[in-house]
């Protein structure tokens, strides 16, 4: 879950439903049709410019292919750019984590349609969004021979990875709850971070389905007003329940026993219902190349955005497992698609076997039993190395999916 936010935001890669969410009400400034000459060969790159209260299209609308939606926060707070299905519920594809005067580019096969762009400056409410549409160019951009049968196989192991890692999860939280219901806490507790790591491996796919990221992951800090909380962290905190100096100067009121009961049947059923969209027979048509690059970035970007800062597990500070599995499901959708990368380019698949090396070693270091330090166990100076190691590989990975689609 990405921290340092308020209302948690839409999240990553091309799958299924979101959350409702209202139009955003500042200005969205499109502009232009088309790029009207594609052929959908492309790629086509589309600049824009994210601002306080502006989001500034060079077109809108494309032919389908490859687009590049180049993406400028000339705003004060960092952004992030989304391309929504036409209903606005569901992410097609998003970058995040883009800070002021940065660029970073969107790439993604699309396919023709109606859609929403959206900006989502200081990465909170629902964003500046406008309608895009994608033409029909005609044109076959699917891969082609061995290169084809490549991207096949790295979809069809990615899809299965991400099913074994929701086996995992549901099997886990089983046990989880039993503990936590029950009142053995101590147990409760051990189970916490283990079980989540599967949840963490695939959190883009996870937090695409948008109505189950904000029942299953949200953070107390990320609470709307009025919003109920629920999910992981609710537990989290009252397993590791805080001190009044901890908690906004109260003391913490430990959950009743039907509470309990409760808000841990509702994360056992929000899991049970992930395990059956992610086995749904559509499931795998949500699953391309471009998803799977985009994904190992998002990945990264929530170790760089949370992880590493310690905000994610504020109660129970285990952090670092959390860490290890962003790490965990990058490393493995670049794995999947290293045949591609290395016939395309072969300098940044070393550069990211190099990168990906380097900070699995920093990691091994924090190591403790089949875990773990806690994350307060850090000091400055080690959570600097660490972020800058995760910067490290952010750089190159951020070229994975251009590496692999266009």
């Amino acid at each position: 879950m990405t921290p340092t936010r308020q209302p948690r935001p839409l999240r990553t890669l091309p799958l299924i439903g979101l959350a409702a969410v209202a139009l955003a009400t500042a200005a969205c400034t499109p502009n232009t049709p088309a790029d009207a000459s594609g052929d959908g060969e492309g790629p086509v790159t589309i600049t824009v410019a994210s601002t306080a209260d502006a989001c500034t299209l060079s077109a809108t609308s494309a032919p389908s292919g490859n687009v590049v939606f180049s993406v400028t926060n000339n705003g004060d707070d960092v952004t992030e750019f989304y391309l929504l299905a036409e209903d606005g519920l569901r992410i097609v594809s998003e970058v995040e984590n883009i800070g002021p005067g940065l660029s970073r580019d969107l790439v993604l096969t699309a396919k023709p349609g109606a859609y929403q762009t959206a900006c989502k400056p200081g990465m909170v409410g629902d964003g500046i969004r406008a309608p895009f549409t994608v033409t029909d160019s005609g044109a076959d951009v699917a891969p082609t021979g061995e290169v084809a049968d490549q991207i096949a196989q790295a979809t069809t192991a990615y899809v299965a990875y991400v099913k074994d890692q929701t086996e995992q999860l549901l099997a886990g939280t089983q046990d989880f709850v039993d503990a936590y219901t029950s009142g053995d806490d101590e147990a409760a507790r051990e189970l916490y971070a283990p079980t989540r790591v599967h949840w963490e491996r695939i959190e883009p796919v996870a937090e695409s389905f948008g109505d189950l990221d904000p029942r299953m992951d949200l953070r107390e800090a990320d609470l709307e007003d009025g919003q109920e909380w629920t999910g992981w962290h609710l537990l989290e905190k009252d397993l590791w329940q805080p001190e009044p100096d901890a908690n906004g100067g109260e003391a913490y009121t430990p959950l009743t026993d039907a509470q309990r009961t409760q808000y841990a049947d509702q994360l056992l059923a929000d899991t049970q219902e992930l395990y059956d969209r992610v086995h749904a027979a559509d499931f795998p048509e949500a699953i391309d190349a471009a998803a799977i690059g985009n994904g190992a970035k998002g990945l990264l970007d929530e170790v760089a955005t949370g992880k590493v800062t310690g905000e994610e597990e504020i109660w129970s500070h285990t952090d670092l497992w959390d860490f290890q599995a962003n790490v965990d499901g990058a490393r493995v959708a670049f794995e999947g698609l290293r045949d591609v990368v290395e016939a395309k380019d072969a300098a940044l698949a070393g550069q990211l076997d190099t990168r990906f090396a380097d900070l699995q070693t920093l990691l091994d270091g924090y190591t403790q039993g089949d875990g773990f330090v806690t994350y307060t166990d850090l000091s400055e100076d080690q959570v600097k190395e660490l972020a800058a190691a995760v910067d490290a590989l952010g750089e190159p990975l951020s070229k994975l999916t251009a590496a692999v689609v266009l």
